[in-house]
């Protein structure tokens, strides 16, 4: 039985807690920076698949405005659903890579090589912070 995507989010930091809880830590939907090209230090992919049965793979990635050029490519991930009520929490982190211009970004998510969701990453241009006056 095919799963279903119950959530995808973005964020800075993940841990998980003693009792398997996961705690996300800046959860966000655009990217802001001075100039460009970027290289973002650490995005998060964190998924939540249930309502299946079976073994999967899952694939996320980022893709350009041109909606063709990957920006970021993650590998295959397998989960296993053993029943239907069971839950599989995938996280992934992408680690430095580079952006090289603004605009919308589209994040997707496959499973087996279908995609399950797809949705708006806006990547913009934002002024610096004016410097500090003396003190």
């Amino acid at each position: 039985m095919i799963p279903d995507l119950q959530s995808c989010l973005l964020c800075d930091d993940v841990r998980q807690e003693r009792n398997g809880k996961f705690i996300l830590i800046g959860i966000f939907e655009a990217i802001g920076a001075p100039t460009f090209p970027l290289v973002y230090p650490r995005l998060f992919v964190v998924t939540r698949w249930c309502s299946g049965e079976g073994t999967f793979h899952q694939q996320t990635r980022i893709v350009a405005p041109d909606q063709v050029t990957p920006v970021m490519e993650g590998q295959a991930i397998p989960f296993h659903l053993p029943h239907p009520v069971a839950t599989a929490t995938n996280v992934e982190v992408f680690l430095n890579k580079t952006i090289a211009a603004e605009g919308i970004h589209w994040v997707e998510v496959l499973l087996e090589g279908d995609m399950k969701l797809r949705f708006p990453l806006q990547i913009q241009r934002i002024s610096p912070a004016p410097p500090a006056p003396p003190a």
